[in-house]
């Protein structure tokens, strides 16, 4: 196999841990793999180096000065490998090897990074890489950076460019787990999750694998996340499957949005498990919920309406504190989905305005971390389809 492994600051955090490192990779060796190593800045150097930044400091320097975390680690890395008998090479911007170029305007020269990693690969026979994750280099030779979590990008964008059966993550976790292990009890890890599910809690909290890496990871990637402490490069932890699509979606059939309104909805503990529960007992699929001061807002297919009104109708006339329940039908929805909205300031905008200037009115807008469902008149759906595919 061809492996491209990802140690984290964690991962590379002491001696010992580097030693741990150095002979997980030589095991891979060993057995006949390919290896080229990611490797971040040792424990939190590059958060350390910011914090002694008391001065203004052009971004050049600055990119400059956190180099030096992962210029140590591969290093080190590079030594501790040496001394087990395997033939590493640092790489660092500013060899001929180095990969990773970016353009004007900062961001990855997608053909010039896809050429160098392609030569860079040419050369694994029997030599293992330890790359600076993070860290790129501009068409001037100069330092850049690639953001928050860029060793994880790294990592990915040379797996996919580099033509690797499979990058590792090496982490200071199990994998993707239930919950967070220090919150819950009985946590347990997930062998097995999807692209789509990972971004989402990843643009929601969950610490894994830095989102803007999975944007680079394509089904014939195989991307998997492990414990450091593991030892085994090629075993164990979660498997990241399947790619992220950017979708326009259009839903085939009409639905119908049935809100129901109360005083103060909101504060009322168990309200809308109250009243979900009702359609859940009768087999009444939910699409979208949205929710305000004083009403909540089921969209259900049309077909079911007229008996999602009357169920929702007896849990109003059962509570005191709601008020009343409509419905308006034929709505559509249309779903933008795509890795990058997260990182698009004025992506609702974007999407609304060209709407709200064709004169159609916008019943809804629901977004996740990674979607944006646009409700509108059934009549109004080619339209507005039209619209958002032009923008997008």
């Amino acid at each position: 196999m061809r492996v491209v492994a990802k140690f984290g600051g964690t991962s590379l955090g002491s001696g010992d841990r580097i030693n741990r490192a150095a002979d997980s990779i030589a095991a891979a060796v060993g057995q006949g793999h390919e290896i080229a190593v990611v490797a971040s800045a040792m424990g939190n150097t590059t958060d350390d180096l910011l914090e002694e930044i008391q001065f203004e400091a052009e971004d050049r320097d600055r990119a400059e000065i956190v180099s030096m975390g992962e210029r140590t680690s591969v290093r080190m890395l590079k030594a501790a490998l040496s001394s087990r008998g395997v033939d590493a090479l640092f790489v660092e911007p500013g060899s001929d090897e180095w990969p990773v170029i970016t353009n004007d305007l900062g961001e990855v020269d997608v053909e010039a990074t896809r050429r160098r990693a392609a030569e860079l690969a040419a050369e694994l026979d029997g030599v293992v890489p330890v790359i600076t994750g993070f860290l790129a280099q501009n068409h001037d030779g100069e330092i850049t950076t690639l953001g928050r979590g860029g060793s994880d990008t790294t990592a990915v964008m040379l797996g996919k460019y580099m033509g690797a059966d499979e990058v590792v993550i090496v982490t200071d976790v199990e994998g993707v787990m239930t919950g967070d292990p220090r919150v819950v009890e009985g946590a347990r890890n997930v062998g097995r999750i999807t692209v789509d599910e990972l971004r989402n809690l990843s643009f929601r909290g969950a610490e894994v694998v830095a989102p803007s890496a999975l944007s680079y990871k394509d089904d014939e990637l195989a991307v998997r996340v492990v414990h450091y402490q593991h030892g085994d490069l090629l075993t164990g932890g979660t498997l990241i499957e399947g790619e992220f699509e950017n979708l326009i979606d259009m839903q085939d059939d009409s639905l119908a949005c049935i809100t129901v309104a109360g005083r103060s909805i909101r504060n009322r503990q168990g309200i809308l498990a109250d009243l979900s529960e009702s359609l859940r007992d009768a087999n009444i699929n939910i699409d979208a919920v949205a929710s305000g001061m004083d009403s909540v807002t089921f969209y259900v297919t049309e077909d079911r309406a007229e008996e999602a009104e009357n169920l929702l109708h007896s849990k109003v006339v059962a509570e005191d504190t709601l008020s009343s329940v409509t419905v308006d039908d034929d709505v559509a929805v249309i779903r933008v989905t795509g890795g990058e909205l997260p990182n698009s300031p004025g992506v609702i905008l974007d999407i609304v305005q060209p709407i709200s200037e064709a004169g159609i009115n916008i019943h809804d807008v629901i977004t996740s971390a990674t979607s944006v469902a646009i409700f509108v008149a059934w009549e109004d759906r080619e339209q507005t389809l039209k619209i958002v595919q032009d923008e997008f």
